[in-house]
């Protein structure tokens, strides 16, 4: 797993092994970040469910101007402010350990994006995006990293959490992201 562009292009970021680990693929995080491109600049990041950080530290290398991450797990919190340190954003980064549901009950940030990918088939993402868009700036945008809905499943994710309506889910395989922003009356 690396940083794939910007201030820390090719770093090499560590990561935790085994079963409940699943960082995400090299190609979609570029296409996550295709989406976001004109988005990141001087923004404010929200890493939740971080595991390795590599959403938010890919975010920072892209010119966002602060991160916030948020792991239940403590090796996760210590492999986040390891790849922090690694390269050169832990003065640009907060790093809470906290469940996702504590943190932003209390949190007064607000956020320009974030990105959402809890443990799959958890049931916590409807939850998760519905308090995550209780901190979000108006013109923020919310991205859910989720699996594929299966046929005849109902739908893992609402089309509207909090005043932001999911504007398109992306494919990757067996990976979906599903984009979310504020409805333009609310």
């Amino acid at each position: 797993m690396r940083v794939i562009t910007g201030t820390a292009r090719g770093r090499r970021l560590e990561t935790l092994s085994g079963e409940d680990v699943r960082p995400t693929a090299d190609r979609v995080k570029e296409a996550i970040f295709s989406i976001l491109q004109f988005d990141i600049e001087g923004r404010h990041f929200l890493d939740l469910f971080a595991g390795s950080g590599q959403m938010g530290i890919e975010a920072l290398s892209r010119g966002a101007a602060g991160a916030v991450f948020v792991d239940a797990a403590d090796p996760s919190v210590q492999i986040v402010r390891k790849n922090l340190q690694a390269c050169g954003f832990a003065d640009r980064a907060q790093v809470f350990r906290a469940d996702y549901a504590s943190y932003l009950a209390r949190t007064k940030e607000r956020f320009d994006i974030a990105f959402l990918d809890p443990p799959y088939r958890a049931g916590l993402l409807p939850d998760a995006l519905e308090k995550t868009a209780a901190c979000m700036q108006p013109h923020g945008v919310i991205l859910c990293e989720h699996p594929m809905e299966r046929k005849g499943e109902a739908p893992l994710l609402p089309e509207e959490a909090g005043g932001f309506i999911k504007q398109r889910v992306y494919r990757y395989g067996k990976i979906a992201v599903s984009l979310y922003r504020k409805k333009a009356d609310a």
